[in-house]
């Protein structure tokens, strides 16, 4: 799965990358962090196939319209590719696709059957370029207070042959080719994406400072 990444990037490197300009001012703390945790919830970059031109700031964590509060958060970090046309919470946002932008993500690979003992990685592109991850979002009105609060998914996969080496699950986000980045967001056959990543990724252990490829 994928519950924590990365965007190292300045915003003018962001804004290159992707020929696009940040909707608003953006506080630094909400860019260049070193780790995002999805527990936490936080507010990042995406692009949403609703405004292709501009970069704007979503909260991780997709609420459905139905939903009542925000608790549902915790169980919507990610999708999973294979279910969501049956998920309740994913069913009716299958064409409100967006970019995640990350310029890399991490994972815990366990080294005994309970988990206690683990290491942790941080994946990357070899040449260390951002790259994104394929998201849902979602537009919810907050019944407490009428705030609309923008938030996203990040949909999940089959693990390549890395991944599959270092997540007990055999899962991995599903990461963009620049490529089909544009058919992701214009609305492509979501079995088109379904696909474990084979682009050049490697594996920092970070406990170790080793890598894997």
């Amino acid at each position: 799965m994928c519950y924590h990444f990365s965007l190292k990037k300045k915003q003018k490197d962001i804004e290159k990358r992707f020929d696009a300009k940040f909707a608003d001012e953006v506080p630094n703390s909400q860019l260049s962090m070193n780790e995002f945790n999805g527990f936490g919830f936080p507010f990042t970059p995406v692009i949403t196939n609703s405004n292709r031109n501009y970069i704007s700031i979503f909260q991780w964590g997709l609420i459905p319209q139905w939903a009542k509060d925000e608790s549902i958060q915790k169980n919507t970090l990610n999708a999973r590719v294979e279910t969501i046309h049956e998920k309740p919470s994913f069913k009716d946002v299958v064409h409100n696709r967006c970019l995640v932008i990350a310029d890399g993500f991490f994972e815990w690979k366990w080294l005994d059957t309970s988990g206690k003992k683990k290491e942790k990685y941080h994946i990357k592109h070899q040449q260390n370029s951002l790259f994104t991850f394929a998201g849902l979002y979602s537009e919810w009105n907050n019944p407490t207070n009428g705030e609309k609060v923008k938030t996203y998914s990040i949909l999940t996969t089959e693990a390549n042959d890395l991944m599959s080496s270092i997540h007990i699950k055999k899962r991995m986000p599903i990461i963009l080719d620049q490529k089909d980045e544009q058919l992701w967001i214009e609305g492509t056959e979501i079995t088109h994406f379904k696909f474990p990543y084979e682009q050049p990724l490697e594996a920092i252990n970070l406990s170790q400072q080793l890598k894997l490829f």
